[in-house]
């Protein structure tokens, strides 16, 4: 039977259809068969009281990058200091059934029954920096926060030799840390000519408290010798209520982390000592180990324990590091955690 020219060219047309559809097909068949015979890489929850805190958007991509390099992926919540929030990212993350659960508490006591519920479902819990309360997490890891303390402490000593009053503007109290840190700050002191005329806790760490601390306790004490903060971003707000009363420089200032507006007061001369940790190396640590926990490896280099008030947990404790003006190029800067040229922006070389 003859064709003609038009039956002709819908044949061919309909024939490069076909192949057209045959090779579309093939092209979405391989990574389906891909995707069920190739391993699925380890899920790990990481839950994050707040960005509040400078170091924790260091802690979080430090972390990521480690645990992405070791072959897992990783979730990342943000509760925004909200307690409640924290409680249903961590449901979440057991409705997902996450390999690990990670969680830098916002509330050490609160998130005891659902760092167990994670446990009860076969996830392993990690408690990173701040230790959840009676939830026998699969392991701690922290820096050495009686130490951090104690740091505090003989930088006031040490700058106040005649001895004086002094300040403690803390973080909250839901914050187990602080607790410790206090813990080491006392054992110092305890017996030196330095008296503790005002304490005061700043709720969810927010800064802004210790501004509002700082100018209530000036008023009533405006001989104060020295002032421990609980960390780098409270001394900023005190040290904005001693700038304005013009004592900025003239009281001893201490905190931790190394913030780098803390840094910067350090080699400018208004703020005398920051307990620094290498927080690039905790979350390296943690990821290696989060991982290790999740494929059910041994925790080999883990030798403590820290009792979280009902059970024993496996710890890591890192050292903190007193600096001052005479170490920070050696510790801060040449460690990578600052550039020279940011922490020496306001002082003429």
């Amino acid at each position: 039977m003859k064709m003609g020219r038009g039956s002709l060219l819908l044949l061919v047309l309909l024939c490069c259809g076909l192949a057209a559809g045959c090779t579309y097909v093939k092209a979405e068949a391989e990574p389906q068969v891909m995707a069920r015979t190739g391993e699925k890489p380890l899920q790990i929850g990481l839950s994050i009281d707040s960005f509040v805190i400078e170091r924790w958007i260091r802690d979080r991509d430090v972390f990521v990058s480690a645990a992405k390099e070791l072959g897992a992926e990783v979730n990342v919540q943000n509760a925004n200091g909200d307690v409640s929030e924290q409680i249903e990212q961590i449901k979440y993350f057991i409705k997902k059934q996450m390999d690990v659960i990670v969680v830098v508490a916002g509330d050490c006591e609160a998130l005891s029954d659902v760092m167990k519920k994670a446990k009860d479902a076969g996830i392993k819990t990690m408690s990173y920096d701040r230790l959840v309360r009676n939830a026998d997490c699969d392991m701690y890891i922290s820096f050495d926060n009686r130490e951090v303390g104690k740091l505090m402490a003989e930088g006031l000593v040490e700058n106040i030799p005649e001895g004086g009053k002094i300040f403690m503007i803390q973080g909250p109290e839901t914050d187990h840390n602080v607790a410790m840190v206090r813990e080491g700050f006392e054992s110092v002191i305890k017996g030196k000519n330095l008296e503790v005329v005002y304490q005061s806790n700043c709720q969810g760490w927010l800064a802004e408290h210790a501004f509002d601390y700082a100018k209530e306790a000036l008023e009533k004490y405006p001989d104060v010798k020295g002032i421990m903060c609980g960390n780098d971003d409270l001394a900023t707000q005190v040290f904005r209520a001693l700038s304005e009363d013009r004592m900025a420089g003239r009281v001893c200032l201490v905190g931790q982390d190394g913030d780098l507006m803390a840094c910067q007061r350090i080699v400018e001369g208004t703020q005398n000592m920051t307990a620094f940790k290498s927080v690039e190396e905790e979350a390296r640590i943690a990821a290696e180990y989060a991982v290790k926990l999740g494929k059910g490896e041994s925790l080999e280099g883990i030798e403590a324990t820290i009792d979280d008030g009902t059970y024993d947990v496996p710890s890591l404790e890192l050292k903190p590091v007193a600096v001052t003006g005479d170490n920070m190029d050696s510790v801060v800067i040449q460690g990578g955690f600052h550039l020279k040229e940011d922490v020496y922006l306001n002082v003429k070389q």
